[in-house]
């Protein structure tokens, strides 16, 4: 009896690791589903930010029609890395996350099985004790009874070491699983955030080196009928859009742009490293 009551909190052990993890990776993946499906959201918002700074810029004199051009140029591409780590985070944290119910199921299902034998074990442990008090003179019976516990005995010391097996491999795997999703997430983010640092970086230079005065003074002299000042001026850039362009073309402008500088980014990615796998060796030479 003594060795049946090891069994159930040892048991009870195993299904408080199993619930907790059922429950605590649920939460995480839930969050974590959350965080990726706002950073899309943001992503679509500054998309939308870009087309009308390009609609804007269209109306304006041309030095700020150069500089919003650059900027919006520069806020798209950010964007093209906040694509990307939607896409990490979707492949390396949430995804994995999703495995585990699964995972936490078929230990369930050890558990169970577990369970069942070890009830079969007390039921002839007390079917063999009630045979003792009522014909204690029957030895045929009760030496049946006690082979029949012995057997029980035997499989549940088998089940429970075979469940034990199963709980500690299940431990073992969740503890490390958890170390790397975390892992990823976190170099997910620093890519990002250091990629755009460096785009960032570019157009703040872009807006801080806009001349004001001359586009002051082309709107002076606009004011004063005198044309021509600024418009001799050969075109900025071959994608610059004409403000007479309709808002059409200009979203068509700008999907190629974006479409050329995702296969820019698609060949330099194929050219190194993975950047996750990268900076997680970098921190990790910082860390020694």
């Amino acid at each position: 009896m003594n060795i049946i009551l090891s069994r159930d909190s040892q048991v009870r052990v195993m299904e408080d690791t199993v619930t907790n993890a059922e429950k605590s990776f649920g939460q995480f993946c839930s969050l974590l589903a959350a965080y990726t499906r706002k950073t899309a959201r943001l992503r679509d918002k500054a998309d939308q930010l870009v087309k009308q700074l390009i609609d804007f810029a269209n109306t304006e004199n041309p030095e700020m029609r150069a500089t919003l051009r650059n900027f919006a140029e520069d806020l798209a591409k950010v964007q093209d890395y906040r694509q990307a780590e939607v896409e990490r985070l979707e492949t390396k944290v949430v995804n994995p996350l999703k495995l585990y119910g699964v995972q936490i199921k078929q230990t369930r299902a050890e558990i169970k099985k577990f369970k069942s034998v070890r009830n079969n074990e007390i039921k002839q442990l007390e079917k063999l004790e009630k045979l003792r008090q009522k014909s204690p003179s029957d030895r045929q019976t009760i030496s049946q009874a006690e082979t029949s516990v012995q057997r029980a005995s035997v499989d549940a010391s088998r089940t429970s070491h075979q469940l034990e097996e199963t709980v500690d491999t299940f431990q073992k795997q969740k503890l490390k699983d958890i170390q790397k999703i975390f892992s990823d997430f976190v170099t997910i983010e620093m890519v990002f955030h250091a990629k755009a640092v460096e785009v960032y970086s570019s157009a703040f230079q872009t807006l801080e080196s806009y001349d004001l005065e001359k586009d002051l003074e082309d709107f002076r002299a606009k004011m004063h009928g005198v044309y021509g000042r600024y418009d001799a001026r050969p075109p900025l850039m071959d994608t610059t859009l004409s403000p007479a362009l309709p808002w059409s073309l200009a979203q068509n402008a700008q999907s190629t742009i974006r479409s050329q500088r995702k296969e820019a980014m698609s060949e330099d990615d194929s050219a190194e490293e993975d950047p996750v796998e990268d900076l997680r060796g970098q921190a990790q030479r910082l860390h020694q």
